[in-house]
This record gives C-alpha cells, sequence and structure tokens, in this order.
C-alpha cells in the first residue's frame, strides 16, 4: 500500500502495518505497554507444558500474544515519572499499596496491625547557607527572608529578602550568597544521608529501650522497630526524608506491641534519636574538620489507628510516600543521566545552583580523599547516591510479590483463554535481550495509549 506523499513516515509505516494480517495482535502487544516509553525487546520462544506430564500444550505464540515473530515485548519498568510516566504509575500505585498494608493490613499482612503505634516523620537536611524560599501562613504568601535592616555578607550580598515569591519564581532554592554557600558541605551531606538514615535507626531502637527501661537486647526481644521511607529533592538540591515507623512484637506486624508501647512514647524517641545522630565527615584536610547531622526541622505525626483514629490518616500517608517515590533530583532542577566528563557540565540545562553542586562533586570526587564516596558517579544526583525508597524486612508485603501477584493473575487469565483452567502448567522459555524503544508506527500507538491515560495490560 502506498500513502500519499503529505502524511508524515511514522503515519504511513502504521498504514502499511494496517494491512497486513497481523496487524491486531501487532497494536495488542504495543497497547498492553500502556504507554511505556522505551520498552525492551526481547527475542526467544516459550513453550506451556503441562507439570505433571511434560506435555507441551502451546507455543510462545499462544501462550503469550504479546509474542509476535519470536519477540517479546516488555515494559521498561522505570520508577522515575521523568523516564515514563506509564511505568511510573504503575510503581507509585505498587509503592501505596505497600505502605497501606504496613499501616491497615492487607497483602498478608494481619489486620490487626492497624492498632499498632506509628508515626510520619520527616527529616531534613541542616541549612548550608539562606535560599530563596515561599512562605505560606493560612493561605497568605509571606516574605521569604524578611531583616529590617538586613546586614550585607562579606560579599556585599543582604542577608534578607522581603520578596513573596510565586510558585514558578526560578530564584526558589537559590542561595542569597552563592559564595558564602557550603557546596562542599551540602555534597558531603549527600553522599552520606543514606548512612544517617541508618544510624537513625540504631539510635532511635536505643532512644526507644531507654524510655522504656531496659537494654536494647531486650528490648529485640518484646519489640520490633519496622519502617517504610522514601527520599524527596527540595528545590535547593537536597533531600528530606518521610518515612512511616511502626511499633510491633518481637515477630513483626503479626505479633502485638507490649502494653508500654505507644504512639506518645514512639512520638517522643524520633527527636531524641535524631539529636544523637552524628558523622565525621571524610577529607577533613581538604575540606576542613566538620560534623554531618540531620537539620533541627524534625516533622513527627502520629498516624492515625484503629484505636485512637486521631492524627493523619493511613491513606493519606500512604499517598504521600507513594507520591514521591517516582520523582528524582530531576524535580530539584538537575538532569536524569549520568555525566561522564567535565566537558558534559558546559552543555548542562540546570540552574546555576544545581550546576554549582555538580561541579562541587566532581572537583571532590576527583581529589583521594574522597574516592570512596564515588561523588563522580553521582554527580547527576548532586551527591545523593542512595534509595529513595525503601523499608525494613518485616514492614509489610514487597514491590516483588506485587508483580508476582500480577503476573500470576495474567497468567491465570491466559490458561483461561487456552481452556487450561485449573491444570498445573508451567512456561518454558528462553529470552535475550534485543533493543529498546520503538518503531516509528508503534510510537504513534503507544502516543495515542499515554494520551488516552491507557494503563498497562492485564
Amino acid at each position: 500500500m502506498s500513502a500519499p506523499s503529505s502524511i508524515t513516515p511514522g503515519v504511513a509505516a502504521l498504514l502499511e502495518r494496517a494491512a497486513l494480517p497481523d496487524f491486531p495482535r501487532w497494536r495488542l502487544a504495543v497497547v498492553r505497554l500502556g504507554g511505556c516509553t522505551n520498552p525492551v525487546h526481547l527475542v526467544g520462544s516459550a513453550v506451556l507444558v503441562d507439570a505433571t506430564t511434560g506435555e507441551s500444550l502451546a507455543g510462545a505464540d499462544e501462550v503469550d500474544e504479546l509474542a509476535v515473530t519470536r519477540r517479546l515485548l516488555t515494559a521498561c519498568g522505570n520508577r522515575r515519572a521523568s523516564v515514563c510516566p506509564a511505568c511510573s504509575r504503575i510503581y507509585q500505585a505498587d509503592t501505596y499499596q505497600l505502605v497501606r498494608a504496613g499501616l491497615v493490613g492487607g497483602k498478608a499482612v494481619p489486620e490487626a496491625v492497624g492498632a499498632h503505634p506509628r508515626v510520619f516523620v520527616t527529616l531534613t537536611a541542616p541549612s548550608f547557607g539562606p535560599v530563596h524560599t515561599r512562605r505560606e501562613q493560612s493561605g497568605t504568601v509571606r516574605p521569604c527572608r524578611p531583616r529590617r535592616g538586613a546586614p550585607n555578607c562579606p560579599h556585599g550580598v543582604p542577608l534578607g529578602c522581603s520578596l513573596r515569591h510565586a510558585t514558578d519564581d526560578p530564584r526558589l532554592g537559590e542561595p542569597l550568597c552563592p559564595h558564602c554557600y557550603d557546596y562542599a558541605g551540602a555534597v558531603l551531606w549527600h553522599s552520606r544521608a543514606g548512612l544517617l538514615w541508618h544510624r537513625f535507626g540504631i539510635e532511635l531502637r536505643r532512644e526507644i529501650a531507654r524510655q522504656a527501661g531496659m537494654s536494647r537486647t531486650k528490648l529485640g526481644e518484646v519489640a520490633r522497630v519496622s519502617y517504610a521511607k522514601v527520599a524527596e529533592y527540595q528545590r535547593r538540591g537536597l533531600v528530606h526524608f518521610h518515612a512511616v515507623v511502626r511499633l510491633d512484637g518481637p515477630e513483626g506486624p503479626g505479633s502485638p506491641p507490649p502494653s508500654w508501647a505507644t504512639g506518645t512514647l514512639l512520638a517522643d524517641a524520633v527527636p531524641a534519636a535524631v539529636d544523637r545522630v552524628a558523622l565525621r565527615a571524610p577529607g577533613g584536610a581538604v575540606v576542613g574538620a566538620r560534623w554531618l547531622r540531620f537539620g533541627t526541622q524534625v516533622d513527627v505525626r502520629t498516624v492515625a489507628n484503629s484505636a485512637t483514629g486521631e492524627g493523619p490518616s493511613s491513606e493519606a500517608v500512604a499517598g504521600y510516600i507513594a507520591k514521591y517515590a517516582t520523582k528524582g533530583a530531576e524535580s530539584a532542577g538537575a538532569v536524569d543521566g549520568r555525566i561522564r566528563s567535565a566537558r558534559d557540565m558546559v552543555l548542562l540545562p540546570v540552574r546555576a545552583h544545581v550546576l554549582r553542586m555538580i561541579g562541587t562533586c566532581w572537583w571532590l570526587g576527583g581529589l583521594p580523599a574522597f574516592a570512596s564516596l564515588g561523588l563522580r558517579r553521582w554527580a547527576h544526583m548532586l551527591g545523593y547516591g542512595g534509595h529513595f525508597s525503601t523499608k525494613s524486612r518485616r514492614y509489610s508485603t514487597t514491590l516483588g510479590e506485587l508483580r508476582r501477584a500480577r503476573a500470576d493473575h495474567r497468567a491465570e487469565e491466559q490458561r483461561k483463554a487456552l481452556g487450561l483452567e485449573g491444570r498445573p502448567v508451567v512456561v518454558v522459555g528462553e529470552w535475550r535481550y534485543a533493543g529498546r524503544g520503538y518503531s516509528p508506527e508503534a510510537a504513534l500507538v503507544a502516543a495515542s495509549v499515554r494520551e488516552g491515560g491507557g494503563r498497562h495490560g492485564a
């Protein structure tokens, strides 16, 4: 079929594909990706086998309608909304279910967990210099940093700002004086933020044991601390940690906590533990001796449970954490991909503050004293190389379990379609990587799925 010269090559290719007999199956292969922006191509074969007799029941084309000419299309599964909005929505929904299950039960977590003490915690980064910010109080926007007769810094910049910044003001997050801002301290704090969280967990257990009047060893015999957390980038380029922290019995969510374990005790223990967390920064001979700590702004809220009903709801907390699970450094104005050489920084489409943080990562990362931090590797993340979404082992279900449940559901639907419902069958196959992305005609179909708000196929 020849196409008119006035249409685009992609449309022409789609018209030619539509004339082929396998078009419905090919289109389904693309639609079932839910609008994934960069799918993975796998080449190989699969066969459905009776698990009892070993009899081959169906080939790849029957087992999975995404398998066309022995090629399988699968979604990229990237969590970041800036990379793949479609897959990030799935990741966000899974994170919501994971966090919610640890608050109200479900997904193999007993409903009794809804009565356990738990708090919603926000731990912040310390200040490395004043930055422009937007302040709101009772719906009214306040001046950024009001200081009557504000003095100037050593570089002649006023240490106050009377502006009422709009939400899209590019100055938000920028230092009042970039020459005074402690970029080395900010980057080093970022590189150790994950370890600071680990130390916080240790100190929290110690503080709970102290308030309960027992040793930490004894605490482990009667109670367990579980958590789920996410990292959120601020406009100033540093992460905050938002977390649900829960107190269980010794066996986790399935065992009741001791009678002395209350939400008030847990809420009081958090700031006390934060105050004791400190790490000595590496490379003191280069940037000066300093200690790394969390910021003084610590927010602790008791999550409403089935007993009290006071505080933010479980659904609200789960939704808040899930919202940030799909965001990365790009939300602070950084870039998605790694920086391979110093020359790449010249063309980066980032604001001045972010570029200075990246440059500081590159500078410190080239010095022997900071080699173990991998700062150049994580320069695009402004020095933060930790996980964005983590949980303790017994908090609730896992993302892997949620994905397996989705895959099992799909497999069961396929067995029903083949008339094999209830029969013990397994899929035996071998697939290898064969590239990424869409052909021009497939890209058009995927774009239409995204515009229609499509989801991954069941």
